[in-house]
């Protein structure tokens, strides 16, 4: 199977999610910035927060798969894990929302954004198993050290929402920030993928032969 027809079925599943979670958000009953206000309130916060969860994922999608030459069965699989994780973040942030950063929601986000990850990091891992040790993807994230400290935050994020300030605000909204933490961190751009993806289509068209 190509991978254009993978790409093409996951960016519309991931268009159709970003549909979905933004109906969620609530018409203000006035026309003034105030009704506006109390209309979004916290929906308005996580709306975006979820917003640049799939946009980041699409994104390293895309990159992942400009670095691969062929899918496996496993990869195919994997890859409809990772968009069922990200199919149920319409409902938690909606949820997350509508209890106004309630502990319970909170903590499934969390958990939804730690299985997004996970479902990631097993469709990472297979495709760079089936390329072999000489796998572009491997040498293209390298350590990978942002995606180990993600884990990290979102279950801290899990456990503040939980066993920080129950009865008042302040662990909901530390927990918020670890999650934005990770989104910011994934939002600075990896120019070493970035660098090698150029270098890899570089040395491609140098090895085809010149057009008469």
């Amino acid at each position: 199977m190509r991978t254009s027809r993978l790409e093409a079925f996951s960016d519309g599943v991931l268009a159709i999610i970003l549909t979905v979670m933004v109906l969620g958000l609530d018409i203000p009953p006035e026309h003034d910035l105030r009704s506006f206000i109390h209309a979004t309130g916290h929906d308005l916060i996580v709306y975006l927060l979820s917003f640049l969860y799939i946009s980041i994922y699409w994104i390293g999608h895309h990159h992942m798969f400009r670095l691969v030459n062929r899918i496996s069965r496993g990869v195919l699989w994997a890859n409809l894990a990772l968009l069922f994780a990200l199919s149920l973040l319409p409902f938690t942030t909606e949820w997350m929302a509508d209890s106004e950063l309630a502990r319970t929601p909170l903590f499934i986000y969390g958990l939804n954004l730690t299985l997004s990850a996970a479902t990631y990091f097993v469709l990472q891992t297979l495709v760079i198993r089936q390329d072999g040790a000489e796998s572009a993807l491997k040498r293209a994230i390298g350590r990978n050290v942002k995606g180990k400290i993600s884990p990290v935050l979102y279950l801290a994020g899990m456990l503040i929402s939980v066993f920080v300030d129950p009865d008042g605000r302040v662990g909901a909204w530390l927990a918020l920030v670890c999650y934005g933490a990770v989104a910011i961190m994934w939002i600075v751009p990896d120019r070493r993928i970035d660098r090698f993806i150029r270098e890899t289509e570089g040395l491609e068209e140098s090895a085809r032969p010149a057009e008469r």
